[in-house]
This record gives structure tokens, sequence and C-alpha cells, in this order.
């Protein structure tokens, strides 16, 4: 007979100013996002406790830890995935990783409708996090090329010929690099500045239905900028 356990998602991210957690699978999604730049460390276990108290779920009966695997801030990454192992070894849960630039294009879609999404943010040093997604036909915003970090003069380079499409941005980038929001015909204002770890489930969920998960050990983040420090480093490629 085939289980009818239903999957429990228990997802967080920090790789932003925001911090975030959001719980799926019981009657309704549970969620709390804080802007919360320097405080983390502090604030996202207890966003924790509070999500599965609120759904009345323990953590081991969570059926996977979700997290944002960037790109963002190099040390908010580290926080949330590093906290989020620790959580997932305690109650041996797999993980899955989720692109806080998808997670921002999903938001996009449900809260907005956008179809295509043009998500950038801030990665300081006059560059941006940046990707392009498009709505597939199960209603989740999939990946259009690669997530790059770019400056915006190689943005403007790189879709030339597309400035006339229309295109729904999110992301921290557009404020930051004011020729980006200039150049594009962009159909709505940057409404989504920042990920939310709800937005993370629908790609998460998908994910874990095919049985794409890793165990904690095996987590990995995404800096998209590791590559660029590595070369720093005499010796390193």
């Amino acid at each position: 007979m085939a289980s009818t356990k239903p999957t429990i998602l228990l997802a967080m991210d920090t790789s932003t100013e925001g911090c975030s957690v959001a719980l799926s699978g019981s009657d309704r999604v549970h969620a709390n996002f804080i802007l919360s730049p320097r405080e983390h460390t502090q604030r996202i276990l207890p966003m924790v406790d509070a999500v599965l108290k609120d759904a009345n779920i323990s953590l081991n009966e969570v059926s996977a830890l979700v997290y944002g695997r960037g790109p963002g801030s190099f040390t908010g990454v580290r926080i949330g995935i590093g906290i989020a192992q620790g959580l997932a070894f305690g109650a041996d849960l797999p993980m899955i990783g989720v692109s806080t630039l998808q997670a921002m294009a999903q938001q996009a879609y449900v809260q907005q409708g956008a179809t295509r999404v043009l998500a950038a943010i801030d990665a300081r040093m006059g560059e941006v996090y940046w990707g392009e997604y498009q709505l597939n036909e199960q209603q989740l915003m999939t990946l259009i090329g690669e997530e790059q970090v770019l400056p915006p003069h190689a943005v403007l380079e790189l879709y030339a010929d597309k400035f006339d499409l229309p295109m729904t941005p999110v992301g921290t980038g557009w404020q930051a690099y004011a020729e980006l929001s200039s150049a594009f015909n962009l159909t709505e204002t940057v409404v989504v500045s920042f990920p939310h770890s709800e937005f993370m489930l629908p790609a998460a969920l998908d994910q874990f239905l095919n049985g794409q998960t890793v165990m904690a050990d095996q987590a990995t983040p995404v800096y998209l900028r590791d590559k660029v420090t590595w070369k720093k480093l005499p010796g390193r490629e």
C-alpha cells in the first residue's frame, strides 16, 4: 500500500538582509519574514521554533529541510546553510537547495502574475547577481541560461537585443544600479526585493518528488563569486 504520509517541507533563508522561515505540508503554509541585516544568527532558530509550533509539527515529522543556497551575502549564505545542516544532521533529514533568485521570481509570479522575470541582487563591488526566469507548464519559474555575477554594463551588453521584451524586475540590484531599470521595458516596478522562504517551497517540492535531495554533508552553497575569490590567490584557478 502506498504511503499516505504528507510531504512536509521546512525552508529557511538568510542569504540577504531578509531572514525567513516557512513550512508547508500541514493545513496551510506557515511563514515568517523579517528584515534583519545583522541578526540572522540570533533570529533564525527562534523563527524555526515559532513556525513549527504554529503548525503543531515537530522537526522529526518534517520530510526535508530546504535552504536558500544563494547567491547572496557570502556570510548570510554560510549562516543559512550551516544552521540548516545542523538541524538536518540532528533530525536525520535530507536537504534541498533552492536559488534565491528563483525564489524571488516565483514570488513575482504568485503575487503579480509575472511570467518572465529578471532577478538582480546587489552583489556590491559594482556587480549584481543576475538570472532570467520564465514560467513553465508546472507553474514553476525556470532558469533561462545561467545565473551569473556581472557588472551592470555587462548585463546591458548581454541584453542589447532584448530591452523591448516585457520583463518583471525583482531584487535590490535595480535600485542599486539605475542604468539597469532605465534600459529595460519593465512591466512592473520592483515589488519583490528579497527572497522569502515561502516561495522556495514550490521548487523544493518538485525536487523532493523527483528524488533530488542530498544528505546534510553534501549540501552546498552557490556564491557565484567564489571562483573570482579563488583566482586572487596564488596558484588557484
